[in-house]
Formats: structure tokens, C-alpha cells, sequence
């Protein structure tokens, strides 16, 4: 039951919320109803319970605020009776009291891990209601400083393991240059749905693809890894072309958490030799061709979403007429924006008007898909929402 002292009548005009619950651990009756007559004086608004070993105190700690403790108890002395309460009392802030004699104890105490101590006698109502709301105080600006923490160490940790699922182009060739680009929809994420990767299996052939995993989550992100590095893999093992979209598909449908989760590709196969170019789309935007000044979607089939029906892309094949020419193959996220105020949103023809703007030919090659997301964005009149990524290939002059 609680002390029948200590200000334990409702004020009126306090929320519940504003009072503290304080458990003063003290095996000596006429301390405990001096505490309890100084925290009444004061109008205290704190509600006192006693325990008068810390076996009661095991039994009444729950939901206390702080924990008020006679380091001299029947079955527990010194700092070992502070470090059983610190062990059962998680949430709860920690005062101690001591003596005249003992009060380096206090300071002990402090360094042990209470939030602060009183030496018995030299306290009256006003500092000891104080010392107790500053106990409680410091013990919640403590607990928020570790959880800020253990949350920057997980941020950290997720970064360290977003930056290292981020593919590195696995080519040698100086035949062509690829430049990329990425940017998640998700907020203070490094990736998301969306993935692309490049592989080059033989000194005159350069793979390609890029993806997006509908929806924005970390489950999304975690298997748009897994589709890159199940494609890598395919890729690198020299499974025919043909096969490679269907067996990614396979592995998106015994992944996904839910059968409503797709996903779109695009890939391309580069036979540098040839100059030459095999596109394949699964539900996914054309990439874009820039040559002789002109910008042009490649004309390949939209084939189906993967996840849906299973079926074979259907290959298309694109002859360069010239060495100088870029292809840009990309996410839907850069095409969603809006156009204006309307419903009506960027596409693929705005892309490509966007290409064809006089503006970009002063832009590097490299920084072409940052510009393009800044372009759109504009367009947009604020940040993208969706995931964006991009490969820009590029040979000879590039345009």
C-alpha cells in the first residue's frame, strides 16, 4: 500500500501524468515518515511507497519513477544493495541516501549508476522533492542519449550493409564507359526496389540490366538485391539468353513475402564488336537511344511484368549506325513525376523531350543522369516520391 504521507491526495488541476511514483526503500520507521512528511509539506505531487528490505522492494518496484534507497538495509550493505536495485529497476531512477560518516558513498553510488544521493539530515522538503525530479530527469535524458545512440549504431550498421549490397560493375572494357546512378524513395536510405548491375563475361560482350520491385519498403530492397545478385550469378554462368528473365522470375516468386509483389526488367546484351545491341523489357520503360543528335526510344516489346504470368521476353535487336551513341536505361521513378499541375506525368516522351533540350549538350556524359533527375524534379515541383536508377552506356562521342 502506499505511505500515508508524501502528498498522496489528487491535485485537482494536474494531469495523472505529472506526478512521480517514488519507492523509498528503508528499513528505519522514523526515516521513512520523516521522507514522507517532508515530500506533504512541500504539496510534493509525488507518490511515496515504502519497502522495508529490498525483498519488498522486488515486489513493489514495477511502474515506479524513481527509487528512493537506504544503502544500510537488513539484507543488503553498501553498494551492494545499489547494484541489486540497478538490476531489478531497468526504467526507474536511483537516489540514495547515506549518512554523515558514509557520504562518500554517495559519490561511489553515482559513478556506480544511481542518478544522485542525499546525506540524511541535511534535507529538507523543497530539496528533496528536487533532487527526486531531477533523479527522474536525468535518468530519462539518459535513457533517450542510449537509444539516440544504439539508434545511430543500427543506422550505421544498415549503411555499412546498404553501401556494400550496391553493385560495382564487374566490366574491364574501354570500349564503352557507364556511368550510373541511384537515389532511393525511401528517407535516409541508401537503397531501395530499384537495382541495376553490369557484367561483362567476354572481352566483346557487356550485359546490362536494370529493375524495380514494387513498393518502397526494406523488403522490397532486400529482394531487388537478391533479383541483381541472382541475375549476376545467371549472367556469370553462362545460362542462355533466353532462360536468364524466366529463372530470375522464378527466384522473385519463392522470395517475395507477398504473390502480389512484381517486378519490371530491362536488360541489354552489348556485342561491342558487332556494335550491336539485344533488349529485352519485362513490363519495363524502353531505354532510351541517343545518336546522330537525335533521341529515340528503342522499340522492343513491353513483354509482361515478372511475377504475374510467366512468359519469355521477347528479344529485340538494335544495329548502332554509327560509334557514337548512348544508351539510357532506367527506373520509372524518373518518369512519374507530374507535368504541371494536372495528373499528366513526365513518361517516356517527356524524357526524351528532356534529352532533346538544347541545355543538356553542355552536360558531361557523367553527370547527364543527375541533371536529368534535377530536370525532373523541377518539372515536378518537388522531389521525386519513387526510387530511381540509372545506366547510361556510352560510345565514341556518346551523342
Amino acid at each position: 500500500m502506499p505511505y500515508p504521507h508524501g502528498g498522496l491526495a489528487r491535485h485537482a488541476n494536474l494531469p495523472p501524468g505529472e506526478r512521480l511514483r517514488v519507492l523509498l526503500v528503508e528499513d528505519d520507521e522514523g526515516d521513512a515518515f520523516l521522507v514522507g512528511e517532508l515530500l506533504a509539506e512541500t504539496n510534493s505531487m509525488i507518490d511515496l511507497m515504502v519497502a522495508t528490505s529490498l525483498s519488498e522492494a522486488r515486489q513493489r518496484i514495477a511502474d515506479v519513477d524513481c527509487v528512493l534507497l537506504d544503502l544500510g538495509l537488513p539484507d543488503a550493505q553498501g553498494l551492494d544493495g545499489l547494484r541489486q536495485v540497478l538490476e531489478m529497476s531497468s526504467g526507474a531512477a536511483v537516489c540514495v541516501l547515506t549518512g554523515r560518516s558514509d557520504e562518500h558513498l554517495g559519490v561511489v553510488a553515482v559513478a556506480e549508476g544511481a542518478q544522485d544521493y542525499l546525506v540524511k539530515g541535511q534535507v529538507d522538503g523543497v530539496l528533496l522533492t528536487r533532487a527526486l525530479r531531477y533523479a527522474v530527469e536525468r535518468k530519462r535524458a539518459d535513457e533517450n542519449a542510449r537509444r539516440l545512440r544504439e539508434v545511430e549504431l543500427r543506422q550505421a550498421e544498415s549503411a555499412r550493409l546498404e553501401r556494400g549490397l550496391l553493385p560495382q560493375p564487374l566490366m574491364t572494357t574501354d570500349q564503352v564507359a557507364v556511368h550510373t546512378f541511384y537515389r532511393p524513395g525511401r528517407h535516409a536510405a541508401l537503397i531501395g526496389g530499384d537495382f541495376f548491375d553490369v557484367v561483362q563475361t567476354r572481352p566483346d560482350r557487356l550485359d546490362l540490366i536494370v529493375g524495380d520491385v514494387c513498393g518502397h519498403g526494406v523488403d522490397e530492397a532486400a529482394l531487388g538485391v537478391e533479383l541483381r545478385v541472382a541475375w549476376r550469378a545467371l549472367v556469370l554462368a553462362g545460362v542462355p539468353d533466353d532462360e536468364v528473365l524466366p529463372a530470375l522470375e522464378q527466384v522473385l516468386m519463392s522470395e517475395r513475402r507477398l504473390q502480389e509483389i512484381f517486378a519490371t526488367v530491362a536488360t541489354t546484351r552489348l556485342d561491342l564488336d558487332a556494335n550491336r545491341a539485344t533488349v529485352r523489357l519485362a513490363g519495363h520503360p524502353p531505354p532510351l537511344l541517343l545518336s546522330g543528335g537525335r533521341v529515340a526510344p528503342v522499340p522492343a516489346p513491353g513483354g509482361l511484368l515478372l511475377g504475374v504470368r510467366p512468359r519469355r521476353p521477347i528479344a529485340y535487336d538494335l544495329e548502332f549506325d554509327t560509334d557514337d551513341w548512348s544508351l539510357l536505361m532506367y527506373t520509372d521513378g524518373l518518369i512519374e513525376g507530374r507535368v504541371g499541375a494536372g495528373n499528366e506525368r513526365l513518361d517516356v516522351p517527356g524524357l526524351s523531350g528532356l534529352l532533346d533540350e538544347p541545355a543538356n549538350r553542355a552536360v558531361s556524359l557523367p553527370e547527364l543522369p543527375a541533371w536529368l533527375v534535377g530536370r525532373a524534379e523541377h518539372i515536378n515541383g518537388g522531389p521525386l516520391a519513387d526510387d530511381v536508377a540509372m545506366l547510361l552506356v556510352s560510345r565514341g562521342g556518346g551523342r
